[in-house]
């Protein structure tokens, strides 16, 4: 198996040059394409009706990243409802609590966040404040799984609300596929948009590798071998990985 073109199934980074993936192919001389396998919709009203949650039923709302809280207060909006004053907001990061300030006035008594930015921070805040009802809005594909079973585990009371869900891009009209001879996959909606547009796909000689437990597993689950993966003890990010794999299978090396 021998490597010279690669496709990152994201956006490319605001700046290449000084990313990572640019290391790489000066490295190894390779090309990298970026090209994001799938879109971000927000669920429609009626979608989120039949879904049976309703919003003003709960005292704080959790924000697990800027995209949540954007999708989250374009629903309100078009739901047509007022958000109670006495409404609390838990945020996962110090970023996510700062950026909640495009939609809401910043008051401490309202917007709680762990300056910290750990899990364990979070999970305190919530064990602070047992006694709300936290509403949890995430994506269909990312189900927001810890913080539902933290609340599980210690009897807290919540409500899982989907809000956005990704949705298949169209590859083949923008790509040529058949180029490449490694695709990088960062979620399962990745490879759920791979079959949708090529449901005869064949991996044969193209190397497969994936960032996070998700994705991983949908590659497995999908039939596909997994030939990189991150985060591993030896390597926690995913351009760690492929310039092991690189070291090894790249066409050219130095």
């Amino acid at each position: 198996m021998k490597v010279k073109n690669i496709l990152i199934s994201q956006n490319a980074p605001a700046e290449f040059d000084k990313s990572p993936y640019a290391d790489l192919t000066k490295k190894y001389s390779i090309n990298i394409d970026f090209f994001k396998f799938f879109r971000i919709e927000g669920v429609t009203s009626r979608e989120f009706r039949e879904a049976h949650v309703s919003i003003p039923e709960h005292d704080a709302v959790v924000f697990t990243s800027k995209t949540t809280v954007d999708y989250f207060f374009s629903l309100v909006k078009e739901l047509r409802l007022e958000l109670s004053e006495d409404m609390k907001y838990f945020c996962t990061t110090d970023q996510v609590a700062f950026y909640l300030q495009k939609y809401i006035q910043f008051r401490k008594r309202k917007i709680f966040f762990n300056k910290n930015n750990s899990v364990k921070g979070v999970f305190d805040l919530f064990l602070k404040n047992p006694e709300y009802k936290y509403l949890l809005p995430c994506g269909a594909d990312s189900m927001a799984t810890q913080y539902a079973d933290f609340f599980k585990e210690h009897n807290i009371a919540y409500s899982q609300a989907v809000i956005y869900k990704n949705v298949p891009a169209d590859i083949k009209s923008s790509i040529d596929i058949t180029k490449y001879d490694m695709i990088i996959f960062f979620s399962p909606s990745g490879i759920s948009s791979l079959k949708a547009n090529y449901p005869d796909f064949s991996q044969e000689e193209v190397a497969f590798g994936a960032l996070g437990t998700g994705a991983c597993e949908a590659i497995i689950n999908a039939g596909f071998e997994l030939h990189v993966q991150a985060p591993t003890k030896e390597h926690q990010s995913i351009t760690s990985a492929m310039d092991a794999f690189l070291k090894e299978h790249a066409t050219r090396r130095r």
